[in-house]
C-alpha cells in the first residue's frame, strides 16, 4: 500500500510540474469520424482499428497539409489569417509563418493567406498564395521561416493569375498547379480584377516559362499524378458538378480527358466537394470530397471512406505512408491507418 502511495504520489508531482503542452502529448487526442469499408482490398491500408485523432484546432479554414519528415512536423495553412501554422507532437500547434500569402501593405478583402503547401526538389518551402495571386517559394530555411518570397509564376501570357490553389512537382523539377477564383476578393468569376477568362491548369518549366495545360475545368483544385507520372488527377470543386478527372501527360500537353470516378452525384448534399488529394506508392489516392476522405484504387475503385461531419480540404501522407494528415475545416486530423 505504501508504495503505491508513493508511485501515485510521484505521478502527480510529474503532472503538476509539466506544461500545458507536455500535458497535451501525455493526453489522449479526441477521435472523430468513422471509417466506410466498401471493398476488401481496403484492409491493407487502412486497419480495423484505425481512428483519425484531432490534433489542433480553432481555424478559420484549414488547408495545404504537408508533412515534413525532416523536421518532424506538420504544416498547414489557414487561408483566411494568412497564417501557416506548424504543428508537433512535442508543442502541439504553433504560428509557424505570417504573412503566409498576402504581403501588401494595402488592405483588401477576400481570403488572401496560403492555400496548397509542397517542397521543391530542393527541400524549399514552395506556396500557393491567394492574395499575391502567385506561386512563390519562401526565400528562408525551413527551420527560419521568413515570410519573404521569391516569384516562380504569377502571370499567364501578361495577365494575372487569379490564386492558385494546389500544386505539385514532376521528377523533372516542373511545377504544375491549378488556379481557381476562390482567393478573389469578390464575386471570384465575376469579380472586376479577375485577369483571365477562364479557370486554368498550369505548368512551370524548369526555365521558368508557364504553359496552360487545362481551361475547361471550372473549379480546378486539388492536383495529384499516378505512379510514373504518365497520368495526373485533378479535382473539379464545382458545387454544380464535382467531380475528380483523369488525363494522359504527353509532354507539354495533358490530353485524354476523363472523369476518373464517374458516380459522385450519389454523395451530393454532403459536406464538401473534391478538393486536394493525395496519391501513395501503390497508386491509392486519398481525395478530400464529400463527406469526408474517398480512398479509391489507382483505377478509380472506390475502396473506402473516412466519413466526416466537416468539409474537408487537402491531405497529406506520412514518409511511411501510415498515417494521413488532414485539414478539415477548424480542425487538423491525424488519421493513424496503420502501425
Amino acid at each position: 500500500m505504501r508504495l503505491y502511495k508513493s508511485i501515485f504520489t510521484i505521478a502527480v508531482i510529474v503532472m503538476l510540474s509539466c506544461s500545458n503542452e507536455e500535458k497535451q502529448t501525455m493526453s489522449e487526442y479526441k477521435t472523430t469520424g468513422t471509417v466506410e469499408r466498401i471493398d476488401a482490398a481496403l484492409d491493407s491500408i487502412v486497419n480495423a482499428d484505425a481512428t483519425a485523432e484531432i490534433i489542433a484546432e480553432g481555424f478559420e479554414w484549414s488547408e495545404g497539409t504537408l508533412w515534413i519528415e525532416k523536421e518532424n512536423m506538420l504544416l498547414f495553412s489557414d487561408v483566411p489569417t494568412n497564417t501557416v501554422y506548424k504543428w508537433t507532437e512535442a508543442k502541439g500547434k504553433e504560428v509557424y509563418l505570417t504573412p503566409s500569402g498576402y504581403t501588401d501593405t494595402v488592405k483588401r478583402g477576400g481570403e488572401t493567406g496560403s492555400n496548397g503547401l509542397l517542397l521543391d526538389a530542393n527541400g524549399n518551402l514552395v506556396l500557393c498564395q491567394h492574395g499575391n495571386r502567385q506561386m512563390a517559394r519562401m526565400d528562408a530555411p525551413l527551420d527560419q521561416p521568413t515570410a519573404k518570397f521569391i516569384t516562380l509564376a504569377d502571370k499567364y501570357q501578361g495577365k494575372r493569375l487569379s490564386s492558385p490553389n494546389d500544386a505539385v512537382y514532376n521528377s523533372a523539377g516542373e511545377l504544375f498547379f491549378t488556379d481557381p477564383p476562390y482567393g478573389l476578393e469578390s464575386q471570384r468569376d465575376n469579380d472586376p480584377k479577375k485577369e483571365i477568362p477562364f479557370n486554368g491548369v498550369y505548368k512551370v518549366k524548369t526555365n521558368g516559362e508557364v504553359i496552360l495545360l487545362v481551361d475547361s475545368i471550372p473549379r480546378p483544385n486539388g492536383i495529384a499524378f499516378l505512379p510514373g507520372e504518365k497520368q495526373i488527377i485533378i479535382a473539379s470543386s464545382d458545387w454544380k458538378n464535382p467531380n475528380w478527372f483523369l488525363f494522359d501527360v504527353v509532354g507539354d500537353s495533358l490530353t485524354n480527358g476523363r472523369l476518373f470516378y464517374n458516380d459522385i452525384a450519389s454523395a451530393k448534399g454532403q459536406p464538401g466537394s473534391p478538393d486536394g488529394l493525395k496519391v501513395d506508392k501503390n497508386g491509392n489516392v486519398f481525395a478530400t470530397g464529400p463527406g469526408g476522405i474517398w480512398i479509391f484504387n489507382k483505377e478509380g475503385k472506390v475502396l473506402g471512406k473516412l466519413k466526416l461531419k466537416n468539409p474537408t480540404s487537402n491531405c497529406a501522407l506520412s514518409a511511411d505512408e501510415k498515417t494521413l494528415y488532414i485539414s478539415n475545416d477548424m480542425q487538423v486530423l491525424r488519421f493513424k491507418m496503420r502501425k
